[in-house]
């Protein structure tokens, strides 16, 4: 007999270790999570089995597509299901009502109304997209699938109307019952970890100079994070609007922050420390009440002086900017923890560029047309189920935010549901009809499905599996046992699946590197509508630059000086746009004060040539004037004077990489500098 020597030994033992320490226990918040859904999955079939629904294991489907381990994003999520689905059945009612008499006509129409759908939901966020995305595959369950049956369709919709709202039913009372978590504590955390963040920055910022595009990059990515729970805590409260509210102010304050903090220590750096207001700002940040009213104080003596520069005046005005954004912030988070009213309400803008949205519009009508076609020609007799599959894939694929992830997740996810649905059916059941056998047969399924679906690394695998488990095994009162329709349903997912896959891989992909170019497209754009002064409001620019910027950073580079290159020019832009937005806004406020008239114009006019001396000298113009104009004029004429002031020292520190970006000629010397 062999002998297993004692390095050998170790070896095996300390690999098998190895793999034992890998293996982590889910923890017990993830199981209750598995219990709630397998519940309400069961509550939902047996309730469907006791209405004698067309479809009963429709209502199950939905409490799989709707779980959530939160209450409010189930019930968020649940909303905008309801609403898609009502969308796409009256949309599918009016395409049977015009093309019910001809196949190609229906097609082509159903492939245009799905892309349609895929386009508007790119420019949503969360589940908005989920249900503008619905709305567009609702159609193919209720009038693709009976496109041989057009008489069918109005009573299909019915059904699914009514499996649906016993899903959504099922899933809130269980989650309800059995006290499922709430978003809230989550939200908090996130929130105030932003802010702790933000809050490092700023004081890095002020006294030791610029952080750097990666620091505030980092930043303003916490601080975006929380955005989609903003909107779910408000169906969670009764007072959830306003915690809502103070979320999304605070929100705006962080990336505020972030921007005024750059331009603060770019400030310093050449105009140095004037009246010691590092510490005033320091002071005020550590909650010294009278820094803030004291700053105010000296930059309205400086405007009403006769000795102040653009310079100074930018360095006191971002000062202010800091501290007023930090209590909004604060506001903010104590609105969204108490429920009371924030002292502002503040939209949350997100860029979505249309090239993207456009292509992933057009891959979802191609993937129809080629499954249309190959299921047309192979003759398959499933052909109208085949094509509801690869659409549905296809449509949840375009909202995800790593698509070819799921793709992934699809591939390898549908032949394990397919597997477990076998299982299930003809070895554990093997001919039983009684429900208790079905829930306890189906519950390690579930459980796992749910417990993967946890995990970042394996979520589109445990999606996949908890969703199109029940679909394939289609539990029904009572059982048919039937191999073929399994079989042939089995074919269809993995055949599905596999084309998805190819499809996303090969028709038209899109790199991170075309992502960075049209986005740098998109902010020079907004940067040229800004300097031409078209109207735009100046709060919301802020938040909706800070987001390109954070979605730039998640395109960019993995590191090293090739990202802190493009991070700098994304920078730039924003900054750029945010500065001319705002000047332009401030503007428009002083134009119809008689003592402005004249620096009001040479201010438009400089900021149309984007030239950095000519902007400097519009602020010493409008300084000059605001000693003369009214006492109230002066706030707007300060945050004029350092909007332009900050744009001229963008022009002068990026212009190389401006005029690359064609925002003006080669006759602009202001970027030699650089």
């Amino acid at each position: 007999m062999p002998q297993v020597n004692a390095a050998d030994g170790t070896e095996r033992r300390g690999w098998i270790d190895a793999v034992l320490d890998r293996i982590e226990p889910p923890p017990l918040a993830s199981w209750a999570y598995a219990v709630r859904i397998w519940l309400a999955m069961m509550l939902a079939l047996y309730a469907g089995f006791w209405l004698q629904l067309e479809s009963a294991s429709s209502a199950a489907v939905t409490v799989a597509i709707l779980a959530q381990p939160r209450r409010g994003q189930a019930l968020s999520k649940a909303a905008y299901r309801f609403l898609g689905t009502l969308v796409g059945f009256a949309v599918a009612i009016l395409f049977t009502a015009l093309f019910g008499q001809d196949r190609v006509e229906m097609l082509v129409a159903f492939a245009l109304w799905m892309g349609v759908c895929v386009f508007v939901a790119n420019y949503l966020q969360g589940t908005k997209a989920y249900g503008a995305m619905l709305s567009g595959y609702t159609v193919a369950i209720i009038a693709i699938n009976n496109i041989d049956a057009p008489q069918s369709v109005f009573e299909s919709g019915i059904a699914r109307v009514a499996a649906i709202t016993l899903g959504i039913v099922s899933i809130t009372f269980i989650n309800d019952a059995l006290g499922a978590p709430y978003v809230f504590p989550d939200l908090r955390a996130g929130m105030q970890k932003a802010r702790d963040a933000v809050r490092d920055l700023v004081r890095r910022a002020v006294r030791d100079g610029d952080p750097g595009p990666e620091a505030a990059a980092d930043a303003m990515r916490l601080a975006a994070a929380p955005r989609d729970a903003i909107g779910v805590v408000a169906t969670e409260f009764h007072d959830g609007e306003n915690r809502a509210a103070g979320g999304r102010s605070a929100v705006a304050a962080l990336f505020a922050s972030v921007a005024a903090a750059r331009s603060f220590a770019l400030a310093a750096s050449r105009s140095g420390d004037p009246d010691d207001l590092r510490s005033r700002v320091l002071a005020g940040l550590d909650g010294d009440r009278d820094a803030l009213p004291d700053l105010m104080a000296r930059l309205d003596a400086l405007a009403a002086g006769g000795d102040a520069d653009p310079d100074t005046v930018l360095l006191h005005r971002r000062a202010i900017d800091l501290l007023r954004q930090d209590r909004l912030a604060g506001d903010g988070i104590a609105a969204l923890e108490t429920g009371r009213a924030p002292m502002r309400d503040m939209r949350l803008p997100v860029h979505r560029d249309f090239p993207d949205a456009l292509r992933n519009a057009a891959r979802v009508v191609i993937t129809i047309a080629i499954s249309a076609g190959l299921f047309v020609l192979s003759g398959w007799p499933a052909t109208s189920a085949a094509l509801l599959q690869v659409s549905a894939f296809a449509a949840l694929a375009s909202i995800n935010p790593n698509p070819v992830g799921f793709a992934t997740g699809a591939l390898w996810g549908m032949p394990l549901a397919a597997a477990c649905a076998g299982i299930v059916e003809f070895i554990v059941l093997d001919g039983g009809q009684g429900f208790p056998l079905l829930a306890v047969a189906m519950a390690p399924v579930i459980v796992v499905a749910c417990l993967l679906s946890l995990r970042p690394a394996t979520a589109s695998l445990g999606f996949i599996l908890l969703v199109f488990f029940p679909v394939v095994l289609s539990p029904a009162n009572p059982q048919p046992y039937n191999p073929d329709s399994y079989l042939t349903s089995s074919t269809l997912f993995c055949v599905s699946g596999l084309i998805l896959f190819l499809v996303i891989r090969i028709v038209l992909p899109t790199s991170n590197a075309q992502r960075r170019r049209w986005s740098l497209r998109a902010a020079r754009a907004d940067v040229i509508e800004a300097l031409s002064g078209e109207p735009q409001e100046a709060d919301e620019r802020v938040n909706l630059d800070a987001d390109r910027v954070v979605q730039f950073a998640g395109w960019a580079c993995a590191g090293g000086a090739v990202r802190r290159a493009a991070l700098r020019h994304a920078f730039a832009l924003a900054a750029l746009d945010t500065a001319a937005a705002g000047a332009q806004a401030g503007l428009n406020r002083l134009a119809g004060v008689p003592a402005y008239d004249g620096a009001v114009h040479a201010a438009r006019a400089a900021l149309r040539r984007a030239e950095a001396g000519p902007l400097r000298e519009a602020g010493a113009g409008l300084l000059a004037a605001a000693r003369a104009g009214p006492t109230e004029s002066r706030p707007t004429a300060t945050r004029v004077v350092a909007d332009l002031t900050t744009a001229s020292y963008v022009v002068e520190g990026q212009g190389r990489v401006l005029r690359r970006l064609g925002l003006w000629g080669p006759g602009n010397r202001a970027g030699d500098v650089s």
